[in-house]
């Protein structure tokens, strides 16, 4: 059967050049000339040039080896024996080479292989290595005794997709290899099978698996009513009737089997008795007077210890994932305790662990230390470069350890600080007493993070501040022009001191390396804030734009913000009000060598004396809704329906062809208000449409103020080393009425689509927590919640880690930023894609406010429902995650309900003045 579909509908020539010519990550989708394997590439790739692990060199020969399945030299099969149960040993550990195919879960595998196995894997993305490099690490240092392929983007059939893959699973024909999805169709491809489109793309659902009782699936249960139920991300498959003699399958699907994550039951099952063909694959005609709608979902080699999986058992939602790998520890233990050549010295697991553990830790150090010394991204490293190369700051487990984390402190703060008990509601609330504080001025150089949703169990604590400290300085931030840089992540730095003296500095390593030193560079005493019900103690609090990516990983920005991509004030004296118990906080942070302020005092007075009187000044401070027909003006997007519609088309064209899971496709709407206040509009806005993640910032150097009133946690590290993650994905509109409203909340509970969107970002959350999280810490306390706001009803997980000791609380930030529910999965093909789709920066939008505070914790939102105000244009973005099952004019609509409520504020507002 011959391959005739293209990777994707869009060609080349859609995507700007300098996208194509950036690196093979950028360049390897869209081009019909990549969507055969190119036999050229694979002759060389596979000739006998290099040294093979087994001789000989033609695929006839590698199938037909029978030396090469230890243990069972009367029998060249190992398909019978692998269905029997094989004895159990005790296990020691097990050194694992994972291969990240550029995926969003590859270290949710690591979190699990890390400990089944007793040792973490190491991870190397499919271009990181030569096949030289590999061949060192695997047989003469023999650091490792199994392989796994991760998931990723792409095809089997684009060498710049698979990498390395495609001749690890020819050549390593005598260590044992786990391939999942598009690993999976990799060991399928390698051997002559042909990957084809599925009957339908599957992402983030589930289904029911049969199997064959394959050592694979020991101890777990078989068929469509059984509850081993496992989730699918893949568009592409393996046609089970091109299997080569060589692979056998061991586990299957109906196509149509497919439900969501709250489904307790699936269909009732149809005949699914199979018989083997002549070559052992799956053969049934027909089910219910229908063509065979079997899909393959595990193969192995007939002699070869290689296994591929189609579905995801690292998913949160698989059941028996766990129980997968450890199943495929067992069968490597087994092979190499059985293995009798004497090339085997190495691989005795049981009798040698000891030994052969300090091997994969050695070379897990030598990674961190070659890639430590650089500052670019590994993403775009020249896949024949050597091990001793340089590797430019690579976004995974290892680049992310700050080896020089915790540094010589060179400035220690001290934390002096008053609680005033039951004072909130005495002066009418928060909002009077921010606008007490910093309301004379308009809010300028002020912030307000504030938790004005009406359920306190959302958020409990708001901080606010201004400018006033002798610490204080404002931190302005903007890429460089790409005309202009050295490295794509350089920047220009403003730094205006709290006496106003400014100083520029051009930041060749980016704003996130200069916040981490400036962090790393303060030691503090924990005794100063014992006592306090929460971590922010002052420190830097601002906002971090979208196009910040290109310092954690991602691809370079096709557009330029015209608004700075990252502001941030240094906080030294803070207002914290706790709204549970009605208690305000008054803290001050100086130097030790300093004598205090006297902010203290002066705020304690003015809050205290806050007389009934003043209190109520600020109470009718919102105008009241305008009618539509009173507006002179609306937001105007910068895509027409037509246009966001093609474009949502073009996603899910990209969806089909296994380019990306789930992209979130986003756009401006845009209206120039002139000279309006910022401080006003948001007292309006959280008035409308208040939100736990609300904030208020004003940058009066900078021209620059937002008006948040965000739902949505991206990030969170407290003293305690948690990190937690809450994305948000689903989203519905209020009923009318509370019958109706309760209906709609119910339909969005049990929505496929919308538990499908959640269930990916979740996994992407979870792999993103993993890269910096002790192994088995990522754990998810709940799964698809669904919230009420205001104007909407969401559907809400949450995340959480336990950060490694030697991570530093900036490097949390890159691993997981931007927040996956703003890009889709896998993160950086999807990002790549989106960036060719819209047409201008995200620009603040989509990006994370919140604080870094001194003592090592942060608290971070997501950029939604937001207005930003700069240079006397108003902007709001909005969007929605696009997954298979989505409707483009549905998705339109979800657009616009999203950009409604903050619309509708500024619309009413503005029109109050006019």
């Amino acid at each position: 059967m011959n391959l005739n579909f293209s990777l994707c509908s869009s060609t080349s020539s859609e995507l700007s050049d300098s996208i194509l010519r950036r690196s093979p990550v950028g360049s390897r989708f869209f081009s019909r000339e990549l969507v055969r394997f190119d036999e050229t590439w694979k002759k060389k790739c596979f000739s006998n040039n290099i040294p093979r692990c087994g001789g000989g060199g033609t695929k006839k020969v590698l199938a037909s080896s029978t030396h090469i399945a230890p243990g069972h030299l009367e029998d060249s099969s190992i398909a019978a024996a692998a269905k029997k149960t094989l004895p159990r040993r005790g296990l020691g550990f097990v050194r694992t080479l994972l291969i990240d195919n550029y995926d969003s879960y590859t270290f949710n595998i690591y979190q699990a292989l890390s400990t089944i196995n007793g040792v973490p894997p190491v991870v190397i993305r499919n271009d990181e290595w030569t096949w030289e490099e590999a061949y060192r690490y695997l047989y003469e240092d023999a650091a490792f005794d199994n392989i796994v392929i991760s998931p990723g983007p792409g095809s089997p059939m684009s060498p710049a997709d698979i990498g390395i893959c495609l001749r690890l699973l020819l050549e390593c024909r005598d260590i044992p290899i786990l391939g999942v999805c598009l690993g999976h169709q990799a060991l399928g491809y390698v051997h002559g099978a042909h990957v084809v489109h599925a009957p339908e793309p599957v992402h983030g659902r589930l289904s029911g698996i049969e199997h064959d009782g394959n050592i694979l699936f020991s101890d777990i249960p078989s068929g469509r009513n059984s509850d081993f139920k496992v989730v699918r991300y893949h568009s592409l498959i393996i046609d089970k009737e091109s299997l080569p003699k060589e692979l056998v399958p061991i586990a299957w699907t109906i196509y149509d089997d497919t439900g969501s994550f709250s489904e307790k039951k699936f269909s009732t099952p149809v005949n699914t008795s199979l018989s083997p063909s002549r070559n052992g694959s799956v053969v049934s005609p027909y089910v219910d007077g229908k063509q065979d709608r079997h899909i393959l979902m595990g193969i192995m080699h007939s002699t070869f210890p290689h296994y591929g999986l189609q579905f995801h058992p690292e998913s949160i939602a698989t059941t028996y994932g766990s129980q997968i790998f450890k199943n495929f520890k067992d069968v490597t233990v087994d092979y190499w305790s059985r293995y009798k050549s004497p090339s085997s010295r190495r691989r005795m697991i049981n009798e040698t662990a000891n030994m052969q553990v300090p091997s994969a830790c050695q070379l897990l150090k030598e990674l961190s230390r070659t890639r430590s010394t650089g500052n670019g991204s590994s993403y775009y490293s020249n896949p024949s470069s050597s091990l001793s190369a340089v590797k430019k700051n690579g976004v995974d487990v290892i680049g992310l350890v700050d080896l020089a984390y915790p540094k010589p402190h060179t400035q220690l703060l001290r934390l002096k600080w008053k609680k005033l008990e039951r004072l909130v509601n005495k002066v009418g609330g928060a909002k009077n007493i921010f606008m007490e504080l910093y309301g004379s001025n308009r809010g300028n150089d002020a912030f307000w993070l504030d938790t004005s949703s009406s359920d306190k169990d959302r958020g409990r604590f708001s901080f606010m501040g201004g400018k006033g400290g002798s610490l204080w300085k404002q931190l302005t931030f903007s890429l460089s022009d790409q005309s202009e840089i050295t490295s794509k992540h350089a920047g220009h730095l403003l730094i205006e001191d709290a006496h106003g003296s400014t100083k520029k500095r051009f930041l060749e390593e980016g704003f996130l390396d200069f916040l981490r030193k400036e962090l790393s560079s303060i030691s503090y005493d924990e005794k100063d804030f014992k006592g306090l019900p929460f971590d922010f103690c002052g420190g830097y609090v601002g906002c971090i734009g979208y196009d910040i990516k290109v310092e954690c990983g991602m691809p370079i920005n096709r557009h330029k913000s015209k608004a700075p991509d990252a502001c941030f004030f240094f906080a030294d004296n803070v207002v914290a009000i706790d709204h549970q118990l009605d208690d305000v906080y008054v803290l001050s942070l100086h130097e030790e060598d300093t004598e205090e302020t006297s902010f203290l005092n002066d705020t304690e007075e003015k809050l205290i004396t806050m007389s009934v009187s003043s209190a109520r000044k600020w109470k009718d401070q919102n105008l009241p809704a305008i009618e539509s027909s009173q507006r002179k003006a609306s937001f105007v997007p910068d895509k027409s329906r037509e246009q966001y519609i093609k474009d949502v088309e073009r996603c899910m064209q990209y969806i089909k062809d296994g380019e990306s899971y789930e992209l979130c496709l986003t756009t401006q709407n845009r209206w120039r208000i002139g000279n309006t206040d910022p401080l006003g509009l948001y007292l309006h806005l959280r008035e409308r449409n208040p939100a736990p993640y609300a904030a208020f910032l004003n940058f009066s150097n900078a021209d620059l103020s937002l008006c948040c009133s965000s739902p949505e946690r991206f990030l969170q590290l407290d003293r305690n080393g948690m990190l937690e993650a809450k994305p948000i994905k689903g989203t519905i509109a209020r009923g009318s009425t509370p019958e109706e409203d309760e209906l709609l909340k119910f339909e969005l509970k049990l929505s496929e689509k919308n538990q499908a969107e959640n269930l990916m970002i979740v996994d992407l959350l979870r792999n993103d927590l993993g890269r910096v999280c002790e192994p088995g810490s990522v754990h998810v306390p709940n799964l698809m919640d669904v919230e009420t706001y205001t104007t909407v009803h969401t559907m809400v997980s949450t995340i959480r880690g336990l950060k490694k000791t030697d991570i530093s609380p900036v490097e949390c930030v890159r691993a997981a930023f931007p927040g996956g529910s703003m890009t889709g999965a896998p993160k950086l093909r999807s990002v790549e894609i989106l960036d060719s789709l819209e047409n201008c920066s995200r620009g603040l939008y989509s990006g994370s406010i919140g604080y870094f505070s001194y003592n090592g914790t942060f608290d971070l939102n997501i950029v939604i429902r937001t207005v930003v105000i700069h240079e006397d244009e108003a902007t709001i973005g909005a969007g929605g995650a696009i997954v298979a099952l989505s409707n483009p004019g549905d998705e339109f609509e979800e657009m616009i309900l999203k950009t409604r409520a903050p619309a509708s504020a500024v619309m009413e507002f503005c029109s109050g003045f006019q």
